[in-house]
């Protein structure tokens, strides 16, 4: 496993990124309200990084296959949507649970984050699934440092999830990112028996880490829609999914997509 180490320079141009990947997740969160269509707030998110002089990066992804790609500017996923939604003409409505993706590139450096925010007042099952959610990805701040290894923070993040009554999916975890979206290691939010036999990997100051913890109210079994990119929870019950771009330090890490 090839994972690329950045420098304290490098590291600050991904701060740069991270700050318009901020911006434009706390304009879309501002505005999102009930009657606005998926599509309103993905252009608007569009506009506000493209002023900011940022380009997106989840716009016909992957590249390598012409026709396919992803039709979006952002992943925008509602209530049992986990990830990869696709804006469009649905309109929010009041009690929607909504996870917002944005992934930009700036002066050749990625940021990466996701939020999930509720669409008026949530219902109380709804409001503990995103403080759940919240508290995880926290969590993982709190633990990473150098010298870690990876499964001693899944384990604590699955924990969480798993002790509120929610479960974590599996089929898509966290990620490497640097001058690519999706870089080496792969970065689970759950151990499992694959991470300890070859995808565990200690933590040295310099990795930069998109940490994306899913969690959903039901079951963690999820099914992909013909669209080739929607990602449902199986039993239809709601989803949350927060991230951050994080980068390892001497004594622990800074995340670099908070705004900071």
């Amino acid at each position: 496993m090839s994972i690329s180490i950045k420098s304290r320079d490098e590291i600050d141009l991904m701060r740069r990124v991270g700050r318009i990947v901020h911006q434009t997740l706390a304009t879309c969160a501002a505005a999102a309200k009930p009657g606005m269509t998926t599509a309103e707030l993905d252009q608007l998110a569009l506009e506000t990084w493209s002023r900011a002089g940022a380009e997106g990066l989840f716009k016909n992804y992957p590249t390598y296959q012409p026709g396919k790609g992803f039709p979006g500017n952002t992943c925008i996923s509602v209530n049992d949507e986990v990830v990869h939604g696709i804006p469009g003409p649905r309109k929010l409505n009041t009690g929607d649970i909504v996870s917002i993706d944005c992934g930009l590139r700036l002066g050749g450096w990625c940021g990466d984050s996701a939020i999930t925010i509720a669409i008026g007042e949530p219902s109380a099952e709804a409001a503990k699934l995103i403080r759940v959610a919240y508290e995880t990805l926290q969590l993982a701040i709190s633990l990473i440092r150098p010298g870690r290894r990876w499964s001693d923070i899944a384990k604590p993040m699955q924990h969480h999830v798993e002790s509120n009554g929610f479960s974590c999916v599996r089929e898509f975890v966290g990620h490497g990112i640097g001058r690519r979206m999706h870089e080496e290691p792969k970065v689970p939010n759950f151990f499992s028996r694959e991470l300890e036999r070859s995808g565990d990997f200690y933590l040295q100051k310099g990795m930069t880490l998109a940490v994306e913890p899913m969690v959903i109210i039901g079951k963690p079994d999820v099914v992909v829609l013909e669209d080739g990119w929607t990602v449902l929870s199986k039993d239809s019950t709601s989803a949350a999914h927060v991230e951050h771009t994080i980068a390892v330090t001497a004594d622990g890490c800074e995340v670099l997509t908070d705004g900071s």
